[in-house]
């Protein structure tokens, strides 16, 4: 939006071209985004708290959460507030690309909003139902790779890029759309499991999608592409701005949201920064790198999966409780402890996946 006011100013003063720089838009975005949170986090805190729409605790869950219980919820409806608007602002807006993210990220985050509120506020502990949730998501998935793969338009977009290894991709047809659509939705279902405890899921969330910022500006250049062997997208450039907006309100939330929490973010934050990320490496062709870098939310996916699975079929829990950082708590880690230790983790993931664009 402010890109066509500066295009206008540029008439009367020269010095307002450097906003039509991507890295300068990025870096502003990010500045945006964090002024958006601080701005009304305290307000949203307020009202939450005036509404009483708090923060439910398992009984059979580590008793130092009991003391959690009440606490503010739905926070996440700030990130995706600081997100949107921060977007809105310093990202083109006729790029589709822009759209098609921001549609995604805000239409998993109503999903998760109907659910939070069905809980918090209506009470229903089953809040939305898993497979009217699951259903939503898979739509909203299905769309997006549908629009992406009606999109492409060179063989590169349909593939499948395989780290490390020099030229080395799988082209994938139709089946691009089975990659996408899991890759978008299994995405905000991992980040939703990792949210847990506090900060937890969220500065992994902020590492992962300014590393996505990078290959994003990297695959939106000929010459970088090349040079890098990944594949070039054409028009992708505009969500630097998004995963700009995205590490800015993230950071914002954490301020907030960091141990002890004054909001959690609940399934309309952790459903919509899932998908967000999903979508972003599948426009970027780097799902693999995803699983890579976003490897905390992958155990903690696998370490549910694993113990219904053992439990069906044994009677038995391979964890003393799933996802895998409560089981942590239960062996007698502090909250605090945990989290960092899987900040670290996610730091050294994301490292390794940046590796992937000069280890070839």
């Amino acid at each position: 939006m402010l890109l066509y006011l500066i295009t206008w100013l540029e008439q009367f003063e020269h010095a307002f071209a450097v906003f039509h720089y991507l890295t300068l838009r990025g870096i502003m975005a990010v500045l945006t985004a964090l002024v958006i949170s601080f701005l009304v986090g305290p307000s949203m805190i307020r009202h939450l708290t005036r509404y009483k729409i708090g923060q439910t605790v398992r009984g059979d869950g580590p008793q130092s959460h009991l003391s959690k219980a009440g606490t503010p919820t739905m926070g996440g409806a700030l990130i995706l507030v600081a997100i949107a608007i921060t977007t809105l602002l310093w990202a083109d807006l006729s790029n589709r690309y822009v759209w098609l993210v921001l549609l995604v990220t805000l239409a998993c985050g109503a999903i998760g909003l109907v659910d939070d509120y069905r809980k918090l506020v209506l009470q229903d502990p089953r809040g939305l139902a898993s497979r009217y949730k699951f259903l939503g998501q898979s739509l909203v998935g299905l769309a997006a790779a549908g629009y992406l793969y009606a999109l492409a338009s060179t063989p590169a977009e349909t593939a499948l890029l395989v780290p490390y290894l020099k030229d080395v991709s799988l082209q994938l047809g139709p089946w691009f759309l089975v990659l996408a659509y899991l890759v978008i939705v299994g995405a905000s279902n991992a980040v939703n499991l990792t949210d847990g405890l506090d900060g937890l899921a969220v500065l992994p969330t902020v590492l992962v999608g300014g590393a996505l910022g990078i290959f994003v500006y990297a695959s939106s250049h000929a010459d970088f592409a090349t040079y890098l062997k990944i594949p070039h997208v054409s028009g992708i450039s505009e969500l630097v701005v998004f995963c700009s907006a995205l590490v800015g309100a993230g950071l914002g939330f954490l301020w907030f949201n960091t141990y002890p929490a004054q909001v959690f973010m609940g399934d309309v934050g952790a459903l919509a920064l899932g998908a967000a990320l999903g979508i972003v490496a599948v426009a970027a062709r780097q799902e693999v790198v995803l699983l890579i870098m976003g490897g905390v939310f992958v155990i903690e996916t696998l370490s549910v999966m694993l113990q219904v699975a053992s439990f069906k079929l044994t009677g038995r829990r391979i964890f003393r409780m799933a996802p895998l950082h409560h089981h942590f708590e239960l062996k007698g880690w502090p909250e605090s402890r945990v989290i960092v230790r899987f900040w670290i983790l996610t730091v050294i993931l994301v490292l390794i996946g940046l590796a992937s664009l000069k280890i070839r």
